[in-house]
């Protein structure tokens, strides 16, 4: 039987401008986990690279939006994810050591995104899929590569808890309603979470 994945490749930008990179390190892992829940799933590997396999594709998007908005909510730092969907065709004991077209094509696309010097990409066996959802993300990046500390981090309470009341949000950051609201207007949530919709559409054929 074919099993048809998705794999999500990236590194921490700028990590070397952090002197504690336990700092970042935690926040990274912190995010996988939620990301995951196999922890075979994921793996940070050369110091600030990771590999994360979501099973159902269609959560893809989300979970890279999730890891960009963990790591920017640390001033300075981004990261750019290479997102492959296809099939796998080995199973190691951890993510890194599994193989197959998803693989492949998500570690290729990071190596693209480096010379390129974009955040974000995806490839998968349809070209012209890839073509349009590229062009979407390079839209969406002029909003998420530019999130403050602050839109970042009310990107991840609200992908965290997405049905909790701004106001619930508020208390939890020690702020009020209308400065929940005015920090998801800036980050553009409604926006993000429109091309989120939208992914999971365009891609769930692929695993049917």
């Amino acid at each position: 039987m074919t099993v048809i994945t998705s794999i999500l490749t990236g590194d921490i930008i700028k990590s070397r401008s952090i002197k504690d990179s336990g700092r970042w390190l935690t926040v990274l892992k912190e995010a996988l986990i939620k990301s995951s829940q196999n922890s075979s799933d994921w793996d940070i590997y050369r110091g600030d690279s990771f590999q994360l396999e979501t099973p159902i594709i269609a959560d893809s998007l989300r979970a890279a939006i999730y890891i960009k908005a963990c790591i920017k909510t640390i001033k300075g730092l981004d990261v750019r994810i290479a997102i492959g969907i296809g099939e796998k065709t080995f199973t190691g004991q951890s993510v890194v050591e599994s193989n197959g077209p998803a693989f492949q094509y998500s570690g290729e696309t990071l190596e693209q995104l480096k010379k390129e010097k974009v955040n974000l990409k995806i490839k998968t066996n349809d070209s012209q899929l890839d073509e349009a959802l590229n062009l979407y993300f390079k839209l969406a990046l002029t909003i998420m590569d530019h999130w403050t500390a602050n839109s970042a981090e009310i990107v991840k309470l609200y992908l965290e808890q997405p049905q909790a009341l701004q106001e619930d949000l508020g208390q939890q950051l020690g702020i009020n309603q209308n400065a929940v609201s005015s920090r998801q207007k800036r980050a553009q949530l409604d926006v993000i979470m429109q091309l989120e919709a939208l992914y999971r559409k365009k891609v769930t054929h692929l695993q049917i």
